[in-house]
């Protein structure tokens, strides 16, 4: 019930906010941003169809997409989105309110708006309903990662613009893609567990993860390898810490072995024992 409750309500502000920035700043720009708001306004001086009524016209179609080629399930997750985005589409075009700022800083706020919340609504495991269908329908069947497919999407749809706007524009449009990029990968690994990934090669395993395993209370992998230039084989020890964790693990190692070898990298989030839940 309670990942349930979190779902819905990140559910709901994904596409408040998403609205909000498509609204407020793309919109009253002419902005070529990606999206349903970016084709809706690439294809106007083509078809001479309302904004805010092409963009339904789309987000149906998505939807109709989206069953056909991702299942009842994944259009079950959907609809919600697909309902709210219109929702909060029309009842913030019902205000007077309006933000006059330069056009590139439309692009780059209007971008990051459109990236948290399409990143929100991602986390929730459901998808806005929008030209963020095809994006899944071509991880589904390519297995490259969607953001991948959303910025490559997002390009095209700006590129579409060229037909009827400027090189100026289709350019500050490329701006507010790449500022919405940006923000759903931030999005993607918030609230993750932050680790650090360690790779110790020492002629002191042993009292290293005596440390590791007692004091630290974190388990370990060991790893055969070979030396390319002793050609010596040996174990090395692989585990994964916290961030606050890592300074005490470095102490005890260059305590026990001042001459080892650590290799670190980050680690954005870890499921398992001793971190977060699968």
């Amino acid at each position: 019930m309670k990942t349930t409750l979190k779902n819905v309500v990140m559910l709901v502000l994904g596409n408040l906010i998403l609205a909000f920035g498509v609204t407020f700043f793309i919109l009253p720009n002419n902005i070529l941003s990606g999206g349903v708001a970016g084709v809706a306004i690439a294809l106007y001086p083509i078809f001479h169809i309302e904004v805010e009524v092409m963009i339904n016209i789309i987000i149906v179609i998505s939807f109709l997409l989206g069953f056909v080629f991702l299942g009842k399930r994944f259009a079950l997750k959907t609809i919600g989105s697909s309902i709210l985005y219109p929702v909060f589409i029309n009842l913030f075009g019902r205000f007077e309110f309006s933000v006059n700022v330069d056009p590139i800083l439309a692009a780059i706020y209007g971008g990051i708006l459109i990236g948290v919340g399409l990143g929100l609504t991602f986390k929730t495991g459901a998808s806005t309903g929008g030209m963020d269908i095809p994006p899944l329908i071509l991880e589904k069947y390519t297995n490259i990662r969607v953001a991948v497919w959303i910025l490559v999407v997002d390009a095209l749809t700006v590129l579409l613009g060229l037909k009827s706007y400027s090189l100026n524009d289709v350019l500050i449009g490329f701006i507010s893609i790449y500022a919405a990029s940006l923000a759903i990968d931030k999005i993607a690994v918030l609230g993750g567990e932050q680790a650090r990934q360690v790779t110790v090669i020492s002629e002191k395993n042993e009292e290293i993860l005596e440390h590791l395993h007692s004091a630290m209370e974190r388990g370990s992998t060991l790893l055969r390898a070979r030396g390319g230039y002793t050609r010596l084989e040996k174990e090395i020890v692989m585990t994964v810490v916290t961030k606050k964790q890592y300074y005490e693990l470095e102490q005890i190692v260059l305590e026990v072995d001042p001459d080892a070898f650590m290799i670190v990298s980050n680690v954005t989030e870890v499921h398992g024992l001793g971190f977060k839940k699968a």
